[in-house]
């Protein structure tokens, strides 16, 4: 059975907007401000860990049945662990009240009259911003009809008219790169892509994809993987191309406006410059659909996996749950969600990227009952010292060892310790063989 084209665009859709919310707006413009003249260089990293990875993940988790599946390649104790602390992390304890606190810090609080009560105003917005999440996410169902022929359509038209709006009547400079960016752009632009957590958030759609493909009347598992590979590059094609929009905007901004915190501010300027105070509406609207869509994703995807895991609960009381612990934590302000979600993405990241690699190339490996064991063990172990090192804390001994890898100063220390871990597990592989099975 194969799907009719407009139903594989609608479900293209849906993926696309499951990943693109809050750090997707953010981020590509703050890097474009920072890269300045290596924006190129910086983009070609970012777009790996923002869209190749994350479409690889997809298809990855539904080869494998899910996420648990395929980390149960490790053990059943890390797929349990390793799976809770994933949809944990990416859903209410993170990514979540990401999505729903940035609109309003980004997009609605600057333009609210002065000395008005923000936690008043916030907790009013989040409110409806959750209702509105928690009425889309009760029917998964209706996932593809809600999201894929309303809401995502709208999002793409808004940003569309923003970026053809910039092109045409845009102040436009760019100026020289950040110090940071100046030496090695392309792995800068390859780390800045973990703030997405689209990698992350792919471990977790996967299933949410061949659920809805499932729903559509697909059964055999070799017709779901296929479609999800189609609509995982569709959405990466579309993912791509707002990227590029939105970091040529910033890149052409970086000689306009001074660099802040994030490239929400960024966007801000570009908008006022563009349409006055009336372009907060503008700015407002694209925001809250672009991180409606993702926390609509991550509610429906994590309910769905905790109400097979622990059935003592619904889906729908998961749902509901998620939704208020998310509601609370987001409220404590967005500076305190992003301040906490560095280091753990800066664990956990290297090992998603790892267990899709090896997932990829699993037909390598499934003879080699070490290969996932020990490249997952050694890529978390340096990752975690890394992570706590970023966090303000040290090892002592430990954290100096790591010093002396390849690229760890830049975050990427893991990369040479996987590869020598994959190197071993082959190498313990070969001696452990029977001598018949020489």
């Amino acid at each position: 059975m194969t799907l009719k084209k407009k139903e594989m665009l609608l479900i293209s859709f849906m993926l696309f907007s499951l990943f693109f919310g809050a750090g997707n707006l953010i981020f590509p413009p703050f890097l474009g401000q920072n890269a300045g003249n290596q924006t190129i260089a910086a983009l070609i990293g970012f777009l790996i860990t923002a869209v190749v990875l994350p479409v690889l993940g997809v298809i990855v988790v539904a080869k494998f049945d899910g996420l648990d599946l395929l980390a149960g390649k490790v053990s059943k104790k890390f797929a349990l662990v390793f799976t809770v602390l994933i949809y944990l992390s990416i859903g209410p304890g993170l990514g979540i009240p990401r999505a729903a606190s940035v609109p309003f810090e980004m997009a609605v609080a600057p333009y609210l009259p002065e000395g008005s009560n923000l936690t008043v105003f916030m907790i009013l917005y989040s409110l409806i911003f959750f209702i509105a999440a928690t009425w889309v996410a009760m029917n998964p169902g209706k996932l593809v009809d809600r999201i894929g022929k309303v809401l995502t359509p709208s999002l793409l038209l808004l940003i569309f008219i923003l970026f053809i709006s910039f092109v045409l009547n845009g102040e436009k400079s760019v100026a020289a790169a950040q110090p940071a960016y100046q030496n090695l752009p392309f792995l800068v632009g390859f780390s800045e892509g973990y703030q997405t957590m689209d990698t992350i958030a792919a471990l977790n759609f996967g299933l949410v994809i061949a659920t809805t493909l499932a729903s559509f009347g697909l059964k055999e598992k070799k017709s779901i993987v296929k479609h999800t590979v189609f609509a995982g590059i569709a959405a990466g094609m579309i993912l791509a191309l707002v990227y590029m929009m939105l970091s040529t905007m910033g890149m052409y901004s970086s000689g306009i406006y001074p660099i802040q915190d994030n490239g929400a501010w960024t966007l801000r300027c570009i908008v006022y410059q563009l349409y006055g105070n009336p372009g907060a509406i503008l700015l407002a609207a694209i925001f809250t659909l672009a991180c409606l869509t993702t926390c609509v994703g991550l509610i429906t995807s994590i309910s769905q996996f905790f109400s097979t895991l622990w059935k003592k609960f619904t889906y729908h009381q998961y749902v509901f749950g998620i939704v208020i612990f998310s509601f609370l934590i987001c409220n404590l302000g967005l500076n305190a969600i992003l301040s906490i979600s560095i280091p753990i993405l800066n664990a956990i990241y290297p090992v998603s990227i790892m267990l899709i690699l090896l997932g990829l190339t699993d037909f390598l490996w499934k003879n080699n009952p070490y290969a996932y064991p020990i490249v997952i063990s050694a890529t978390a172990l340096i990752s975690v010292v890394s992570a706590l090192e970023t966090a303000g804390f040290s090892l002592g001994f430990i954290t100096d060892i790591c010093h002396l890898l390849p690229l760890y100063s830049s975050g990427f220390g893991w990369v040479s310790v996987a590869a020598g871990a994959l190197l071993f597990s082959i190498l313990i592989h070969f001696i452990s063989k029977p001598k018949g099975a020489y």
